[in-house]
């Protein structure tokens, strides 16, 4: 018995040994080492950092990335520069799974023509991360003039435990401030980070044993109503039209404080929509997205509304602007087509 069971620890231990080499040589997502390197509030990548992103088991879009002299995926390095502007966002700005030539940073840039585009893109952030930003690019680089790309889920993520905060946020209760920061990885996902395998059953595959425990325990109870801090309007997977006016307005007014004074220039938002409904030929309406237009508006803004120039493309042709279908973010024409907006608005206004 002793026998077999060493045979087949050893066949196990083969198998695992055939798989982490075999996934070396594939475009396997390694890991990022984000961290506080640059700021307290703000997380980048180390400077220089190389790393290789991959959408799926099937490792879709499969790119390899380095970051800039500070830390952000960009296609140029960040130094003082009144001139420059700064293209602010989450992953839509950062758009690693696309060429670097289609990302946002490099065809809005094409689009200025004359002026350097620093791209300050943070995978996981929201709207009150955005204002730390505009603080660093304003204090550190001089910079003027700002473009958010924002998604239709910044504002709501800018509360606490939304999963989507680097920094500041608001308490999702009580809408006062507060400060989360993410935690450093624990010693085993440090190790675990080096190994092609564990990369991409952890990455490429979402294996979460946590989640299929949790799964396991609540469909051996009876069924239950869910606890109110996962069903409400700040629950993380809750739409922008859920969310009542003071949650929205506190978001907006505590944005628009922390960046007073920092943007000696224009502000531009690009605001995402609804692409699903439009796709569908469906009308929208999202009274708290025009709400949080008329804010922008209201504070000095200029907000460009995406929901007609994706109509209007559309009824020009059929080609959609997501990655794909498992994949919201924008492709390459959609880009276009949002940066080109954001240049416009810089140029005209």
């Amino acid at each position: 018995m002793a026998r077999i069971v060493f045979h087949f620890l050893l066949g196990l231990a083969g198998f695992l040994v055939f798989c982490e080499l075999a996934l070396q040589v594939l475009p396997v997502s390694t890991a990022t080492a984000t961290g506080y390197h640059l700021d307290p509030l703000i997380l980048t990548y180390p400077p220089r950092h190389a790393w290789t992103i991959a959408t799926g088991w099937d490792l879709r879009n499969a790119q390899n990335n380095r970051s800039n002299n500070v830390g952000f995926l960009a296609h140029r390095d960040f130094a003082p520069d009144p001139r420059a502007v700064a293209l602010i966002g989450d992953s839509f700005v950062e758009a690693s799974m696309l060429a670097a030539d289609d990302r946002p940073g490099q065809q809005l840039e094409r689009g200025l023509g004359d002026r350097p585009v620093f791209t300050m893109g943070g995978p996981g952030s929201a709207l009150l991360d955005y204002a730390e930003r505009i603080r660093l690019a304003q204090l550190r680089y001089g910079v003027r003039d700002f473009v958010l790309l924002m998604e239709r889920g910044d504002v709501r993520q800018s509360l606490c435990g939304s999963g989507n905060i680097q920094g500041p946020c608001l308490d999702r209760m009580t809408l006062a401030p507060r400060t989360e920061i993410q935690a450093p990885p624990s010693a085993a996902r440090r190790i675990l980070r080096h190994s092609a395998l564990a990369q991409y059953v952890f990455g490429q595959l979402k294996f979460d044993p946590d989640r299929l425990w949790r799964q396991a325990i609540a469909q051996s109870r009876p069924v239950a109503v869910p606890a109110p801090e996962t069903t409400g309007w700040w629950a993380p997977q809750a739409a922008l039209a859920d969310m009542p006016s003071p949650g929205l307005d506190a978001v907006v007014t505590t944005f628009f404080a922390r960046i007073e004074g920092k943007v000696a220039g224009k502000l531009v938002i690009v605001l995402d929509s609804d692409r699903t409904a439009m796709y569908r030929g469906q009308p929208t309406d999202d009274a708290a997205r025009a709400r949080f237009i008329a804010m922008a508006r209201a504070a000095g803004a200029i907000v460009i509304d995406t929901e007609p120039l994706f109509r209007a493309q559309l009824a020009r042709s059929p080609l959609k602007f997501d990655v794909g279908p498992y994949d919201g973010h924008l492709n390459a024409l959609g880009v276009r087509i949002v940066t080109q907006a954001a240049a416009e608005a810089l140029h005209n206004h």
